[in-house]
C-alpha cells in the first residue's frame, strides 16, 4: 500500500480549501497513492482556537454532505481510498469526525473523536459532543484501516481496541502546534504504539499560521516494528508518501508475542476504572 499524507494550510474560505484538497488527492493518486489521507479539519480554519460562537458553529455540516459527496466522486473516479476530517452536524450535536471513503467512492463509516480536550487555544468542549461510534476499523480497498482522531492518539486501550479490531493502520489526523511537545515525543508515542499492537501509524498533521496558533506540519509514519518510516518538514505543505508492506503487521512482534499472550482475564476490570 502507498499511503500519502496531505499536509497543506487552510483558509477561511471554504470553498477554496475543498478545490485544494481534491487537487491533493489528485497529485497523490497520480504518484501512485492507495490510500490518502487529511489533517483534523483540513478543510476549514481551526474553529477551536476560539471559543465556539452561533457564527462557527453554524459551520458543521452533514456526512454525507456536500464535502463527502465531491471527494466520495474523486475517489471513485481515481480509485483511491480516503480518509477525511471534518466538523460534523448531526441532528442537534456536533462532532470531529473522520468519514471513511472507500475506492469505489462509498461512504464505509465515520469515526468520531472519543476524548474531547479543552484549554487554551483548543476549546474544543466547546464544539464537539463525544463520539458515539467506538472504535471502528473498516476494510478498504487498501487495507484494514483505523482512525484514532488527535487527542484518542493519547489513550493506549484506544489504539489497543482498532489493533484488536484487526487495523492494519491506524491513521492520526492531528492539529499539532509549534513547541506544543519537546522534540519527538508524539513520534516516540506513536512508535511504541506502532511496535506494541502490531500496526503502522500514520499521523498527518495542519500546517500553516492562523489566528492564534501556527501548526506545525512534521507529519510521520511509523512501521510495526517502532521505525519511522517517513517524515515531512516542518511548517511545509507537502504530500508526504510512504510504502507500507502490509505483510510486516503478521511478522511483527505484537502479532506473533504480545497479543498473543495478553492476560486479559486479569486486567479487563481494571481498564473500566
Amino acid at each position: 500500500m502507498r499511503i500519502a499524507l496531505v499536509q497543506q494550510s487552510a483558509t477561511a474560505n471554504l470553498t477554496v480549501n475543498r478545490e485544494r484538497g481534491l487537487v491533493a488527492v489528485r497529485a497523490a493518486a497520480q504518484q501512485g497513492a492507495d490510500l490518502v489521507a487529511f489533517a483534523e479539519l483540513a478543510l476549514t480554519p481551526f474553529y477551536p482556537q476560539r471559543h465556539a460562537t452561533p457564527e462557527t458553529l453554524v459551520q458543521a455540516e452533514p456526512i454525507p454532505g456536500p464535502t463527502t459527496d465531491a471527494f466520495a466522486a474523486l475517489a471513485k473516479e481515481l480509485g483511491v481510498v480516503l480518509v477525511l476530517n471534518l466538523f460534523e452536524r448531526a441532528g442537534g450535536r456536533t462532532f470531529d469526525s473522520s468519514p471513511v471513503i472507500d475506492a469505489d467512492g462509498s461512504l464505509l463509516g465515520i469515526t468520531r473523536m472519543v476524548h474531547i480536550t479543552d484549554y487554551e487555544g483548543f476549546h474544543e468542549q466547546d464544539y464537539y459532543a463525544p463520539g458515539d461510534r467506538g472504535a471502528p476499523v473498516y476494510k478498504t480497498a487498501a487495507g484494514r484501516i483505523g482512525v484514532a482522531i488527535c487527542y484518542d492518539r493519547h489513550y493506549p486501550e484506544y489504539l489497543r481496541a482498532l489493533a484488536l479490531g484487526g487495523a492494519e493502520v491506524i491513521v492520526v489526523p492531528q492539529a499539532g502546534t509549534v513547541g506544543e511537545w519537546p522534540e519527538g515525543l508524539y513520534e516516540a508515542e506513536l512508535q511504541v504504539a506502532a511496535f506494541q499492537n502490531g500496526v503502522f501509524t500514520a499521523l498527518c498533521n495542519r500546517v500553516g499560521e492562523e489566528e492564534r496558533l501556527t501548526f506545525a506540519g512534521e507529519s510521520f509514519v511509523c512501521a510495526p516494528d517502532g521505525r519511522v518510516i517517513a517524515r515531512a518538514g516542518s511548517g511545509t505543505e507537502e504530500l508526504l508518501l510512504a510504502d507500507l508492506d502490509l505483510s510486516e503487521v503478521e511478522r511483527s512482534h505484537a502479532k506473533r508475542l504480545f497479543l498473543r499472550d495478553r492476560r486479559p482475564e486479569l486486567y479487563a476490570d481494571w481498564l473500566v476504572r
